[in-house]
This record gives structure tokens, C-alpha cells and sequence, in this order.
């Protein structure tokens, strides 16, 4: 098992080697499509072909999630013929770590050889219309964490200084998921992600302020890695489940098991739509 309380090498491009290294000797694969599986979703990745999976905690440079629906693995298969990399669970900022190391995982993905990817998230609702299930495909963000995996030192094999952030969430990558949508008979909605720190839930006067701000759903996730992914070019999309109404849309307490059983009752029809946008973006030029 690779140690992770080792002083992790200076530079970012030097930690994805070694993670990159740890894994081609496992895999020989090189996926064409990278997956990120949110909290409750990961089953998902149990069900692909040919199936590889790989702990987190054996690869220098990555941390086990500790957060209940997050299992914490990489699953090496395929998904109708296309090669894929799931991450099963991800780190979030609020349980500690930096968040250089929690955008490490995608941007492992990335240098595996990943140039799009879908993040999935469990989300709090922000509009009273919507219910508890909705799955919303995000298409835009608004990072109110704090921070950003850029800050620091430039690593130009890495990717600009000032990376461009116009379309974040890949028009034609969201067209994927509302054609797969369609194709399964699935309802769509379609918004803005406010991602925060937490782990606390928003107060009332929090959700006033963010759903002034513009934003449809709110979460502790996603924000990074998107961020992330098109510093190195990786076009995103990205998916919400709808797992609870924030705070006094809810009209009652808020609880992390209902996030997890709401998205365990949406299982089948993420597996269909997930799987339907795996075929029509692994068959795109």
C-alpha cells in the first residue's frame, strides 16, 4: 500500500506522475472519458464492463474520503464499448484537506487521458417549484468557497495562468445529457451551482442571499475540480441530483441520510442517463 503521510514533491505535475505511474501498472488502459461519482451515486461504477478497481488509499498522493456515500475508489472499465474512469466518492475542502489534493483526483483523470468528463453532485434545491429527485444539468457556477486548486505557483505544463472560464460546462456536453434524457424518458432541469465550504447546511438568510445571487441549487463540491479540469483543457459537464430543499424551501430539518437515500431512489435513471451520455460523448470527435 502507497504511503500518503510522505512530503508530497513540489510541483503538481510531479504528484500526477506519481499517481499516474501507480496506476498504468495496474491498468493498462488509457480511458476516454472520466467520470465523478457524488455522494450516493457510486454504484454506477460497480456496473461497468471489464471492471478494475483501485482504493484511493493505495495510490501515492490520494486521501479516502471519509464522508458517508463516498467509497473512495478508481474503477478502470467500459461503458458500451468506450473505455471510462470513474471516481467513486471524492474529498471535499471542509474535511481538511487542501485543495490542491482535492482536485487531485480529476486531474489524475486527466493525465490518464480524459479530455471530457461528468461530475455528479448531490445538491440542495433552491427553487420552491422544484422537488427532492430532480436531477438539474448544471450550467454554470458560482465558486463562494474562498479559494480556488490555481492559487499559487504557475506550472505552465499544467495549463495558462488565467484560464478562461466562458464555458466551463460544455454546451454540447449539456446537449448530451438532455438528448440521453430524452432518449429515456427523463425530465431535465437546468441551472446554476453555488458551490460552498461547509460542511454546516446554509441558514435561511445564506439561501436569500445565493438564490439572489442567481443560483438554482447549492453544494460543497464540483467548483474545484471544474475549475481544475479546464486549466488543463478537459471539457465538463455536469449533473445534480436534487437530493433535499436548502433550508426554509425544505420547511423542516435538514439531514445527510436523506441526501443519500434520495439519490439511491434515483439510481435507475442515472444509470440511464449517465450511461447514454457515456455513448454519445465517447462516439463525438
Amino acid at each position: 500500500m502507497a504511503s500518503n503521510s510522505q512530503s508530497p514533491p513540489s510541483s503538481i505535475a510531479a504528484r500526477l506522475e506519481d499517481s499516474v505511474f501507480a496506476i498504468r501498472k495496474r491498468v493498462a488502459s488509457a480511458p476516454r472519458i472520466g467520470l465523478v461519482l457524488g455522494s450516493g451515486l457510486g454504484d454506477f461504477a460497480d456496473a461497468i464492463d471489464k471492471l478494475v478497481k483501485i482504493p484511493y488509499e493505495d495510490l501515492p498522493h490520494m486521501s479516502a474520503p471519509e464522508v458517508a456515500g463516498h467509497a473512495g475508489n478508481f474503477c478502470f472499465g467500459e461503458v458500451q464499448g468506450t473505455p471510462v474512469v470513474c471516481m467513486q466518492g471524492r474529498v471535499h475542502l471542509y474535511e481538511g484537506h487542501p485543495v490542491d489534493r482535492v482536485v487531485h483526483g480529476v486531474r489524475t483523470m486527466a493525465r490518464l487521458g480524459a479530455r471530457c468528463m461528468l461530475l455528479t453532485n448531490a445538491a440542495g434545491g433552491l427553487e420552491p417549484t422544484w422537488t427532492a429527485g430532480d436531477l438539474m444539468v448544471v450550467c454554470d457556477h458560482l465558486n463562494l468557497t474562498g479559494s480556488s486548486p490555481l492559487v499559487g505557483a504557475e506550472d505552465e505544463s499544467i495549463g495558462p495562468r488565467f484560464p478562461d472560464m466562458t464555458d466551463a460546462y460544455d454546451p454540447t456536453l449539456r446537449g448530451f445529457l438532455h438528448d440521453a434524457a430524452r432518449a429515456a424518458g427523463l425530465t431535465l432541469r437546468e441551472g446554476v451551482y453555488a458551490g460552498l465550504l461547509g460542511p454546516q447546511y446554509e441558514t435561511p438568510a445564506e439561501v436569500r442571499m445565493i438564490r439572489g445571487l442567481g443560483a438554482q441549487a447549492v453544494g460543497m463540491s464540483t467548483v474545484h475540480e471544474v475549475i481544475a479540469l479546464r486549466h488543463m483543457g478537459v471539457r465538463v459537464s455536469a449533473l445534480s441530483c436534487i437530493t433535499n430543499l436548502a433550508a426554509t424551501v425544505a420547511g423542516r430539518p435538514l439531514a445527510h441520510a436523506e441526501v443519500e437515500a434520495i439519490a439511491r431512489s434515483r439510481r435507475p435513471d442515472l444509470v440511464s442517463l449517465i450511461t447514454g451520455w457515456v455513448a454519445r460523448a465517447g462516439a463525438a470527435p
